[in-house]
């Protein structure tokens, strides 16, 4: 099985002053995006950088593998709220994404902490975009289970 994911975007001008815009998109959903050079060192409303891209992808790639994980261990995860924060800086190289750090808290009955953080590691590891990044960008992760799942393990 293979599966394809295609963007067209369209860049007019050079990199200070130029704007981008996503042309077309596999599922629609990014048509109209806009990108720039602000909005990748900047904060700059209504528009998006390849960096923020990349820390969507992270973290719904993420979040998938974990899902799968705890659903293979027998845990049914209520929810797992994840954040992924890409690092992008100029250093003697020019400007590269050095990291992505992902932090995600879990509300899933039925594991403890210890286990969760491993199943979180493992799913760090392997995710696909985890695999494709390994090697050129350092990627971290902060992993817990909710106050209220801890508190439930921890039993009266």
């Amino acid at each position: 099985m293979k599966a394809e994911k295609r963007v067209e975007l369209r860049w007019q001008g050079d990199l200070a002053q130029g704007k981008g815009v996503v042309m077309a998109a596999s599922s629609g959903q990014l048509v109209g995006q806009r990108l720039s050079w602000q909005g990748r060192t900047a904060l700059r409303e209504r528009e998006t950088s390849p960096e923020e891209l990349l820390a969507a992808a992270h973290a719904g790639c993420f979040a998938m593998g974990l899902s799968d994980a705890l659903s293979k261990a027998g845990v049914s995860a209520r929810h797992l709220d994840v954040t992924a924060t890409v690092t992008f800086e100029q250093n003697e190289g020019g400007w590269s994404i050095v990291s992505s750090h992902l932090d995600v808290v879990a509300s899933a009955p039925g594991i403890d902490e210890l286990g969760f953080a491993a199943l979180a590691a493992s799913a760090k590891d392997n995710c696909p975009v985890s695999r494709a990044l390994h090697g050129n960008v350092a990627i971290s992760i902060d992993a817990t289970l909710s106050a209220q799942d801890m508190a439930a393990a921890a039993g009266p």
